[in-house]
């Protein structure tokens, strides 16, 4: 036992004693003009390192350099700028002229992945061969580095003529082998127009054929997105995928791609381009998509026993910035997305087999596809959305087919009380995307065909019937065990928020409706006249004639929030004794001998 603790301090008195000796012997500014040559020769990137190196040797042995700067060949702006660097060297290549580097460490750094700091050709300069790796200089010393760590950095990143991009607590660890594979670990964050945004990421890269080609594996990337125009709760998700670049083409790929975002998944794959205009094509199917969890102001049912819904909005903090189409990346790039959802909320409405085709050139957006299944119904909305100039302009052409009525207006912010099913084929076209903004600015005409259409707390039969047997005992109605209109058709035409009926034809169990109105959608006032034919009636045989033939007004009108009712039925049936007694009256003129007081009553009793 003695024997091996004085083998292991014998050991350990030599290692101190080497190190002492490196540390005293072997000056690291040795190696300065070395690391910057061989930097040179092997990218074509020139390094500077400003302070003077010096050794640290706990608990790695390592080389400490202050501030330094990696700039592309012809750049204006450097590549790398930091702070601190540290270099984690290996003792026993050191030992045998090998500068055998274990980790690269920078600190505070500033990374630039901008036109700038770019690599520049230039002007007339002759095309060089395809480059080989520097041989070693004669002194026998080898360079190479086997992990990377940025930690507490900044990441600026600008695409030709595009808007800068501050990507702040950047770290990144890169391990890679003799092979060049890599495992990555990277964490960041963005703030940018009052929104948030961090992702963590880990992955695999294979740099063998860099920078002609790099290619790898997302295992992990996790986000969250915060702030202004995004839900209060959020967006959080994760992504894998895999993908490969060409620096040649400035392409991309994503295949096996698997997206959540709250509580929606997606898979598919992605390719494009980061030449302008940039490209992008998206292929995506999911099972279950829930716009309503995506979007900032989605309608949000308030509890189970209310109809209406309510908006829910993040706290005000500041006032906002004035987005328009400018700030749009659509602007600069192609855009191509075709999704196909299993399952799908919008605006609490469940849509099934929903699917979406479309494309952007440059901000003129085709919606060539926008269909779905809706309850017993389906719909589908093709159409435009021009975003070339600050004002949005819209153009789709709706069609409905047998969808509930009831679901429809909780989707819009409007009053459910409408029960049924509704047909509709429309144009419309206007300014804005939102619903606020449909509301509004958005002009055009549809026709429309409903069934089984029931009023909220109003039977027209009933309401007709005990109208007539308050103004009159001459006549009667059995009860209808039917409610409601089986049949309503007619024109819209909605104009900057007011929507107008006009040709509306209806008939129900014993009753046939005509008419029309309009509604006043951003004042909530509506205005609606129909008049109403009901028939099977008994008794008077004149009055049941009358009320058989002559339409009753029904003038519904006021707040539609507190709806008030007009149904002037004793006008009806005075008017119907007027005309009676006008015309005994005129029978028995006609029986009597002309002279100047007849001639007098009759001009009386002219209309």
């Amino acid at each position: 036992m003695k024997r091996v603790i004085t083998t292991l301090a014998i050991l350990l008195v030599v290692i101190v004693a080497g190190m002492t000796a490196l540390v005293l012997l072997v000056n690291p500014n040795d190696f300065r003009s070395y690391m910057v040559k061989q930097v040179e020769q092997r990218s074509g990137y020139r390094l500077e390192v400003s302070d003077d190196l010096r050794w640290h040797v706990w608990p790695k042995l390592s080389i400490l350099a202050g501030r330094m700067s990696l700039t592309a060949p012809g750049a204006s702006q450097p590549l790398v700028t930091a702070e601190n660097m540290r270099l984690d060297v290996n003792l026993w290549p050191l030992l045998s002229h090998q500068l055998s580097v274990s980790q690269v460490m920078l600190s505070n750094a500033v990374v630039r992945a901008t036109p700038e700091s770019e690599p520049q050709q230039p002007q007339n300069a002759p095309i060089a061969p395809g480059r080989s790796d520097a041989a070693a200089p004669a002194s026998g010393w080898s360079f190479d580095i086997s992990q990377l760590r940025v930690a507490n950095s900044l990441l600026i990143w600008r695409q030709p003529g595009g808007e800068e991009y501050n990507f702040r607590n950047l770290n990144l660890n890169l391990n890679q082998d003799e092979r060049h594979l890599a495992n990555i670990e990277l964490s960041t964050s963005l703030t940018r127009n009052q929104r948030n945004a961090t992702l963590s990421l880990k992955g695999q890269l294979d740099a063998a054929q860099y920078p002609q080609r790099l290619s790898g594996k997302i295992d992990e990337l996790t986000y969250a997105l915060s702030g202004a125009n995004i839900p209060p709760q959020g967006i959080k998700g994760s992504l894998s995928a895999q993908g490969s670049w060409r620096a040649d083409t400035q392409q991309f790929t994503l295949s096996q791609m698997q997206l959540s975002a709250n509580d929606s998944a997606l898979t598919g794959e992605a390719t494009g381009s980061l030449t302008p205009p940039q490209q992008l094509a998206l292929q995506l199917h999911a099972t279950q998509l829930n716009f309503d969890n995506l979007m900032a102001n989605a309608p949000q049912i308030r509890n189970s026993g209310e109809q209406h819904a309510t908006v829910a909005r993040a706290p005000v903090i500041a006032t906002p910035r004035v987005q328009n189409n400018v700030d749009s990346p659509l602007n600069d790039m192609n855009l191509a997305v075709n999704l196909k959802a299993d399952s799908a909320v919008w605006r609490g409405l469940s849509l099934r087999d929903f699917a979406l085709d479309v494309t952007s050139q440059q901000g003129l957006i085709t919606l060539r596809v926008l269909n779905g299944k809706l309850g017993d119904g389906d719909f589908s909305a093709p159409g435009t959305v021009d975003i070339r100039q600050p004002e949005t302009r819209v153009a789709l052409q709706p069609v409905l087919n047998h969808v509930a009525i009831q679901p429809l207006l909780a989707a819009f912010d409007m009053p459910q009380t409408m029960q049924g099913a509704v047909s509709l084929n429309g144009d419309l076209s206007g300014e804005g995307l939102t619903l606020e903004a449909a509301k509004r600015h958005w002009r055009g005409e549809a026709q429309l065909n409903a069934s089984d259409v029931r009023l909220a707390q109003i039977n027209l039969q009933q309401m007709v019937r005990r109208a007539v047997e308050r103004a009159s005992d001459r006549v009667s109605s059995d009860e209808s065990s039917e409610q409601g209109i089986r049949q309503l058709g007619g024109t819209l035409a909605l104009n900057n928020g007011e929507l107008r009926f006009s040709d509306l034809k209806g008939e129900g169990d014993r009753l046939k409706l005509q008419g029309g109105g309009e509604v006043n959608i951003p004042t909530q006032q509506l205005d609606v006249t129909f008049g109403l034919t009901l028939t099977g009636w008994k008794g008077d045989d004149r009055l049941v004639t009358l009320l058989s033939q002559q339409a009753i007004p029904l003038r519904m009108y006021g707040s539609w929030n507190n709806v008030q009712y007009s149904l002037p039925v004793d006008e009806v049936l005075r008017q119907q004794l007027q005309s009676e007694a006008k015309s005994r009256l005129n029978e028995w003129l006609d029986r009597q001998p002309k002279n100047s007081d007849k001639e007098s009553l009759r001009k009386l009793l002219r209309p």
